[in-house]
């Protein structure tokens, strides 16, 4: 019952965002103020840039094609002051800041070797160490290179508490059943290997899955005692358990296939108690991997995009034989490829983020079909972030969307042409951070050809954008970028799309984007920390 009404709600939403694209060309949608009843019909009011800034020139968000042979980059209330470019970066990023005061960041690499198994030429492969403790001279350390740090995919991850850096081996996009565990809690500098065995198999000496886990997303509990793994190949999530970091041990796992929306697994988060995870639902990708097309402007075509509440309250427990069971499961019709989500407070009242990687049509063909399809339906051709009121987390209401006017479709005819030979993702979000999970005020996305952003969420039925940073593009390939093998072209915008991290004591932003590598950013104008920020305590965001 709760599934039908959603998707009658998101349909009546999308007629909305139809109606608000009549009449209005190729002009600009930017409105001001509070957003109106229909959340498609909102966009993110645009920044106010401070002086020394070089704010976008056309749309925000949008890089026109006639500046994409030597993207210059464009930044307005952040500005980077420290990079590490390497060789490259790749989908995730995490930092930490050790016993001593060290400050380290670490980014994932693409795999040595391709899915054919032909080297790539990365001289140093794995998770490069950086030492950002000054950030305008990062200073390169060493390599990680056990099975899973080779190429982490989207899983690496940091526990705040506990001083540890996990990640599965997500190589390719789907490596094997490794799960590595390092301490970095004395010496960032210097991560020591706890761990890599295999999970799920029997001989980490826990649980056996039906269907031994390949790696590709992660998430761990902010307590820092289990580590999910979000296995697309597999289409299932692991709960391993972490608590004696020496030895990882799988204690349950949940098949996707046994849950309502029948997409496949992909990124996941995990409530501050430990009592409940939020797992992502991929629907139609475009490129083959979910079984289902994009639903568009069909109201009774299935939907298997969004993501499921469900409750892990067993596994926390360490209940023997625990089990994941299902609370909640939401279509999400305008987007796809669901990414991650993020449970958050504001004025201590539970939301939670969901972000896409694919828009409404799927991810992005060199045709720009898919995304011409989106428009022709009245739904955003690229991907963004929802927010979703959790007051009854059985039945989740969003409440609002980062809907840049490059999402808007009637703005389509002036950004498409920008995509044409633009390979899978074009002006779209891939991963957020927020400032706080206990008491957010802001929240940072990972684009593809928009670049990092950053938008006050204080009313999160209103995010309003207050700073962004678009690097320039690079002229030389690097192999360690997935950029570079998915139509990188020389002096377009690169890809940040790996996760980012508030610095608060420094007033900073640090991620890496997969051509300029690892970056750190500081805000500028006062624009962050706001008067009701405060800096997160233990929880890993």
């Amino acid at each position: 019952m709760y599934q039908s009404n959603r998707l009658l709600w998101l349909f009546v939403s999308a007629a909305a965002l139809a109606v608000a694209g009549c009449g209005g060309g190729g002009n600009d949608v930017s409105p001001a103020g509070s957003p109106p009843a229909a959340v498609a019909a909102y966009v993110v009011p645009k920044a106010t840039c401070g002086s020394g800034d070089h704010p976008e020139t056309a749309l925000q968000g949008q890089v026109p094609a006639s500046m994409r042979n030597g993207f210059g980059g464009f930044n307005c209330n952040l500005e980077i002051v420290g990079q590490y470019q390497g060789e490259g970066a790749d989908w995730s990023a995490a930092m930490f800041k050790d016993a001593s005061g060290h400050i380290c960041a670490y980014h994932a690499m693409a795999a040595p070797t391709d899915s054919d198994g032909k080297s790539r030429g990365i001289k140093k492969p794995g998770v490069p160490v950086i030492d950002i403790t000054d950030p305008a001279k990062p200073v390169y350390i060493t390599s990680l290179t056990s099975p899973a740090m080779l190429d982490p995919w989207e899983s690496l991850r940091v526990s705040m508490k506990r001083g540890l850096l996990v990640a599965d081996n997500g190589s390719n996009g789907g490596g094997g059943a490794q799960v590595d565990v390092y301490d970095i809690a004395s010496d960032c500098r210097h991560p020591q290997l706890l761990a890599s065995i295999d999970v799920g198999t029997g001989s980490d000496g826990g649980v056996v899955a039906p269907k031994a886990p390949s790696g590709h997303e992660g998430g761990l509990s902010p307590d820092g005692l289990t580590y999910y793994v979000g296995s697309l190949a597999s289409n299932a999530y692991y709960a391993i358990d972490i608590s004696v970091p020496q030895h990882p041990k799988n204690v349950a796992s949940v098949d996707l296939a046994t849950l309502p929306l029948g997409g496949l697994a992909h990124g996941l988060s995990v409530s501050d108690d430990g009592k409940r995870a939020y797992f992502a639902s991929i629907g139609a990708d475009a490129i083959g991997l979910a079984s289902l097309p994009p639903p568009l402007n069909d109201p009774n075509a299935k939907v298997q995009n969004g993501f499921y509440v469900m409750d892990t309250s067993q596994v926390q427990a360490r209940a023997p034989n625990a089990k994941m069971t299902l609370i909640a499961s939401v279509p999400v019709r305008d987007g796809s490829t669901s990414q991650h989500t993020i449970p958050i407070r504001v004025k201590g009242k539970p939301y939670l983020v969901h972000v896409d990687e694919g828009g409404a049509g799927g991810l992005l063909d060199p045709a720009t079909k898919n995304a011409a399809a989106a428009c022709s339906a009245g739904l955003s051709p690229f991907p963004m972030a929802h927010i979703y009121d959790m007051s009854n987390e059985a039945s989740p209401v969003q409440i609002s969307e980062t809907r840049l006017e490059t999402h808007v479709t009637a703005n389509c005819s002036r950004v498409l042409p920008d995509m044409v030979g633009v390979n899978i993702f074009g002006y779209g979000s891939h991963y957020c951070t927020v400032d706080n999970r206990e008491n957010a005020t802001a929240m940072a996305c990972g684009f593809q050809d928009s670049g990092v952003r950053v938008f006050d969420i204080r009313d999160p039925a209103a995010p309003k954008e207050i700073a962004y940073l678009n690097p320039p593009g690079t002229t030389v390939s690097v192999p360690g970028s997935q950029h570079t093998y998915r139509g990188w072209h020389a002096g377009n915008p690169d890809w940040c799309n790996a996760r980012l991290d508030f610095d608060f004591e420094n007033h900073r932003l640090v991620t890496a984007c997969q051509d300029n590598g690892q970056l750190v950013m500081a805000f500028k104008n006062g624009v962050w920390p706001m008067p009701e920020s405060t800096p997160a305590a233990d929880a890993s965001n």
